[in-house]
């Protein structure tokens, strides 16, 4: 094991799968991975689709909207024109096909998480020589985070953390352990800037020759709490196979 440290420098919730989301200054963590993350999604409605969640890769238009929690349980979407929906409203459903350009429908359910009930953290380090390897800024939120944490390790050293590595932040204890954890392998929705207005395919071809695709480590909670912004954060890393 090697051991880093540092702190919890981003907190980020995405309530509705592949809208814009929202930065907190707390989180709970538990078997759901981050309460409230992913816990809602458009299904689209197309025939050839019917039953399939609705994501960026098919409809980069979704990054136009954004969505946050309020005081109650289900998410305010707030629509590219600025008006602000609230989930349970009956016009909302037409509001977002109109936008999209899709038939769909409203879902709830905990654990919408493409791999299931886990929760991706990026390091800072690793961010800022993305950012020297690419000769340009690059948005975290391209990433769609929930932890992103400030280390003492070198960058990239996420690319290795194998099965075992653990992430504790304040009281919150992460694994990378089970099915479809370790480094994370990215998608192509990395490469849409996080309004989806612009696209930089060269973004993902970079990261695919040069980090085999790799950005981040994707975890499961396996002692669960609130984390808070400035929370110590300790790495136990274990090299991967």
């Amino acid at each position: 094991m090697t051991r880093h440290g540092g702190a919890l420098r981003r907190l980020l919730r995405w309530p509705v799968k592949s809208l814009r989301g929202e930065e907190l200054q707390e989180g709970l963590f538990d078997g759901r991975g981050m309460a409230g993350d992913r816990a809602h999604a458009l299904i689209d409605g197309r025939d050839n689709h019917a039953g399939k969640a609705l994501t960026v890769r098919q409809r980069p238009e979704m990054l136009h909207w954004s969505a946050a929690y309020g005081t109650g349980d289900a998410p305010e979407l707030t629509a590219p024109d600025g008006t602000v929906w609230e989930w349970e409203d009956p016009g909302l459903t037409d509001a977002l096909a109109r936008s999209l350009g899709t038939p769909l429908r409203l879902h709830v359910a905990d654990g919408q998480q493409d791999r299931g009930p886990t929760v991706l953290v990026t390091s800072q380090a690793s961010l800022l020589a993305l950012e020297e390897e690419l000769d340009a800024p690059v948005d975290l939120l391209r990433f769609r985070p929930n932890l992103h944490l400030e280390l003492d390790a070198p960058a990239f050293a996420e690319e290795g953390w194998g099965p075992g590595t653990t992430v504790t932040v304040g009281e919150v204890e992460f694994t990378v352990t089970g099915d479809h954890t370790g480094p994370c392998i990215r998608c192509a929705v990395p490469s849409w800037d996080p309004g989806g207005r612009e696209r930089w395919p060269e973004l993902q071809k970079w990261l695919i020759q040069e980090h085999e695709n790799k950005f981040g480590v994707i975890m499961r909670v396996t002692r669960p709490g609130v984390a808070r912004l400035g929370d110590r954060s300790v790495v136990d890393a274990a090299d991967g196979p």
